[in-house]
């Protein structure tokens, strides 16, 4: 798997100044087991998603912080106990220092589990990038963000999308003045 791939989740979350894009229009239900470093965020309910980068952190973005925490490892669909979850509370959650709420520039923060997640066919960790993907590099993103394109479908199921990370001048049009230097974008212009 393409090390670059946990870019997908964090750059959903670094290009997303408007709250229409937590959004995976035109994706597919993920197959089980498909996307094993992918959690859900819980705090009574699903409110977010991250990336297992180790067997004891999370990657996710900083407008996803709460105080309490409890990652859901192993998920697939998130209203069925499916048997095979790991449910672990976040021991410690750092926002990066200069997260910014109004423009989400370092919109990103790391989740200590209280407990080392196992390893196993359902739950695995996934590398951080060494560099920033190039234009046009294919990405999947995963998550059980809104399915629609206008009104609310949020779906129960792992969804994912396979999308293209955009040129920075295609992204800064897209979202003119809201782009910082630790954004880039991935998705389709027409939507998606």
């Amino acid at each position: 798997m393409n090390p670059l791939l946990i870019l997908t989740f964090v750059a959903a979350a670094l290009a997303a100044p408007f709250d229409d894009d937590d959004k995976i229009v035109g994706g597919y239900n993920c197959e089980e087991n498909s996307v094993p470093y992918q959690v859900s965020l819980n705090s009574g309910y699903h409110f977010c998603g991250g990336s297992l980068i180790n067997e004891q952190w999370v990657v996710s973005a900083g407008h996803c912080y709460k105080s309490r925490i409890q990652v859901r490892l192993g998920e697939h669909n998130i209203e069925v106990l499916e048997g095979n979850e790991q449910f672990i509370n976040a021991a410690k959650i750092i926002r990066h220092p200069q997260y910014d709420r109004k423009t989400l520039n370092n919109d990103i923060m790391l989740i200590k589990l209280s407990s080392r997640a196992v390893i196993n066919a359902r739950v695995s960790t996934i590398s951080l990038p060494t560099a920033p993907p190039a234009t046009g590099t294919k990405c999947l993103i995963s998550g059980w963000g809104n399915t629609a394109s206008s009104g609310a479908d949020y779906p129960d199921e792992l969804q994912c999308l396979d999308a293209p990370v955009l040129s920075q001048a295609k992204c800064e049009a897209s979202y003119p003045g809201k782009i910082t230097s630790n954004m880039f974008c991935v998705g389709f212009l027409e939507g998606g």
